[in-house]
C-alpha cells in the first residue's frame, strides 16, 4: 500500500496504494517496526539477497514511480522502514511483492496478503492519530485525520492468486476460484470504507500468459499459444478475473453512492503494448532483457536476474540486455522502466479508466507530461 499526499491538488489527500501484485511494488521490506515481526525470506544467503536486491533495484521504476515522477513528488518511504527518520508526510508505501488477495498460509511467498494490509493501514492510521494527539511537532512527519479523509485508496490485485492458482489447477478450476479472490477483495474494501475511504482507483489484472516466466512454464506446446506468443489459458483467467473486478466496482459504486470508485484497464494497455510494440519503440515484446538463455525468450527457471550458478556443469550469469529501452520485459515478471512509463502515460490520458478519468480525476490528465512512445 502506498499514501501519497497530492499537494496543490483540488481535493488534496493520499494516494494509496494496496499492492498484493509484485509487477508493481517499488520497494524491498527493508526494516523493523515497533511490535512488528518481518518475515522477508531468511533462508536467503546474505550474497544471494544483495544479488536479488540489485536485481530489484536495476529494472528501473514501476507504474507507481512513473505517477509519482508525473505529479512532481518523492519517492516513499514504505510502513515497515520506519527505523530512522523517515516522513510520511508525502506518503507510505505498503506495498510487498508476492503478497495475493487470500490469506497467506506458510507456502505463500509473502505473509502480507490483503487482509493483512489493511490490518497495518488500520494500525497506522490510528498509531498516527495518537502521535499527532500526543505531539504536535508530529505535524511535520504525519499526515493529519483530514488528509486520510480525502485519500485516493488505488488498487491492483489478482495476478498472485490467478498465477499462483495454475501451479495446482486446471483453467476451469482457477477461473472457478475466482469470485473467492474477489469477496475477500470487496471485505477489505468495505472495511475501507466504513474506516473512512470515499476514493478508490482499481487497477485491472494485466496480461499474465505474455510474462517470459509463464511462457516458458506453460508454453512448450505451440498450440497453448496465441497469434502474439502468449498463454491462452492464463490470458483467459486474467479477462475473467477482470469483468468480474467491473462488475464489483460497478456495484460498490452503486452500494456506496457517496464513493468515487475508478476502475482501470491496465490489461488493454499492456497486451497493445506487447501486441503493437515496434509501433511504440521497442523490439523484444516477450523475451526478458535480464535473464539466461537466449531467444527467443531469454528466460530460465532455474536462474534469477543478476545471480550466477553452475547449470550443467558451467557457470553462468543471468546478465541484464545492454539496452533495456528496448524490451517491454525486465527479467521474465516485470517490466522494463521503459514499458512503465508507457502504461503510465497510456493510463494519464483518462481513456481507460471507468468512468473516465477526465471527468472524475481531471488533476490526472493535467500532470506532467509523460507521453507513450509512437
Amino acid at each position: 500500500m502506498i499514501l501519497c499526499y497530492l499537494k496543490g491538488v483540488a481535493n488534496r489527500g493520499y494516494l494509496e496504494d494496496r499492492r498484493p501484485d509484485s509487477s508493481m511494488d517499488p520497494c524491498v521490506v527493508t526494516s523493523l517496526l515497533d511490535e512488528m515481526t518481518i518475515l522477508w525470506e531468511p533462508t536467503l544467503e546474505a550474497e544471494a539477497l544483495a544479488a536479488q536486491k540489485l536485481a530489484l533495484n536495476a529494472r528501473g521504476k514501476f507504474v507507481i514511480v512513473t505517477k509519482l515522477d508525473a505529479f512532481d513528488m518523492p519517492f516513499l518511504n514504505p510502513y515497515l522502514d520506519s527505523v530512522g527518520a523517515p516522513t510520511f508526510q508525502t506518503g507510505c508505501n505498503f506495498a510487498t511483492g508476492g503478497s495475493t488477495i487470500h490469506p497467506a498460509n506458510p507456502a505463500s511467498l509473502s505473509p502480507f496478503s490483503f487482509g493483512t494490509q489493511v490490518n497495518q493501514f488500520g494500525r497506522f492510521k490510528a498509531r498516527v492519530l495518537d502521535l499527532l494527539a500526543r505531539d504536535n511537532r508530529m505535524q511535520k512527519f504525519l499526515p493529519s485525520a483530514e488528509r486520510f479523509k480525502k485519500g485516493l485508496y488505488m488498487f491492483d490485485v489478482g495476478q498472485n492468486d490467478i498465477d499462483g492458482a495454475f501451479y495446482s489447477k486446471s483453467e476451469d478450476q482457477v477461473i472457478a476460484s475466482v469470485p473467492d479472490f474477489l469477496l475477500e477483495f470487496e471485505n477489505g474494501i468495505e472495511r475501507l470504507y466504513y474506516g473512512g475511504a470515499r476514493n478508490f482507483w482499481i487497477h485491472n489484472m494485466g496480461p499474465l500468459g505474455c510474462l517470459p516466466r509463464i511462457i516458458a512454464t506453460y508454453g512448450k506446446d505451440a498450440s497453448k499459444l496465441d497469434q502474439i506468443g502468449c498463454v491462452i489459458s492464463h490470458n483467459n483467467a486474467a479477462k475473467v478475473f477482470n469483468t468480474q473486478l467491473q462488475a464489483l466496482c460497478t456495484k460498490f459504486q452503486g452500494q456506496f453512492p457517496d464513493t468515487n470508485a475508478t476502475y482501470i484497464d491496465i490489461f488493454s494497455i499492456k497486451l497493445d503494448l506487447i501486441a503493437n510494440y515496434s509501433q511504440y519503440g521497442f523490439k523484444q515484446p516477450l523475451a526478458a532483457c535480464c535473464g539466461y538463455g537466449g531467444s527467443p525468450l531469454n528466460f530460465d527457471n532455474r536462474i534469477s536476474c543478476g545471480a550466477t550458478k553452475n547449470l550443467n556443469g558451467t557457470k553462468v550469469t543471468a546478465k541484464p540486455c545492454d539496452n533495456a529501452t528496448e524490451y517491454v520485459n525486465w527479467d521474465g515478471n516485470h517490466y522494463t522502466e521503459a514499458a512503465n512509463l508507457h502504461v503510465s502515460a497510456k493510463m494519464l490520458t483518462g481513456e481507460y479508466s471507468n468512468p473516465k478519468m477526465s471527468k472524475k480525476m481531471p488533476f490526472l490528465v493535467k500532470s506532467k507530461s509523460y507521453r507513450p512512445r509512437i
